[in-house]
């Protein structure tokens, strides 16, 4: 199957799961969301969790990328994480936060999907801890422990991701709560501007 066929499934797979959810999720279900037949799905992906893994992947893989940041500057690096974590959906069908719930809410189940987001868990802890060790050395932050502060910053994402699901609520409204708690952690307010 060419990668345009496998993208294809893959985006028809987020549209499928955001409607049907994932006991609903069929096959059938992704197939009339994109040209591609179910038979040629199965022919690609042997069951439905082996697709879901791979929507997973790329899932991750995207969201590893928008936290892709190759400036030197601690402060600066969060600030594009955080710009990164908030960033607007680019299209009203945005499948990924949707789509996301719905994989954490099996993850106590698949062992595979559980291992997927223990690991999107340590690359946005690693990113956080990593900047806040380099500004602390730096100078730039008061000294704090950066496992601590990264891991309460990856716990109010994975509340905002479920308050914005769950509850509609806007996410500007955690950025703020955790940009409070980087200040009072840091001594440093995040948007604030950075000087190299």
């Amino acid at each position: 199957m060419s990668s345009e066929s496998t993208a294809e499934i893959i985006e028809a797979t987020g549209r499928a799961l955001c409607e049907h959810g994932y006991a609903d999720l069929t096959m059938q279900r992704i197939a009339a969301e994109s040209s591609v037949t179910s038979a040629a799905i199965h022919y690609h992906f042997d069951t439905k969790e082996e697709l879901l893994n791979a929507f997973l992947d790329d899932l991750l893989d995207r969201f590893e990328s928008r936290l892709a940041c190759e400036a030197r500057d601690p402060r600066e690096r969060l600030n594009e994480f955080l710009d990164a974590v908030f960033e607007e959906p680019s299209s009203d069908h945005d499948d990924f936060p949707v789509a996301m719930m719905e994989l954490k809410a099996q993850a106590p189940y698949h062992d595979v999907f559980r291992d997927r987001f223990v690991e999107l868990d340590s690359v946005v802890q690693d990113v956080v801890a990593t900047a806040v060790r380099d500004g602390i050395e730096d100078g730039h932050f008061d000294d704090a422990d950066p496992e601590q502060v990264a891991r309460l910053v990856a716990t109010m994402m994975n509340g905002a991701h479920v308050r914005s699901v769950a509850l509609g609520e806007e996410t500007t409204r955690t950025r703020e709560a955790i940009e409070q708690t980087l200040a009072l952690y840091l001594g440093w307010q995040p948007g604030s501007e950075v000087r190299a």
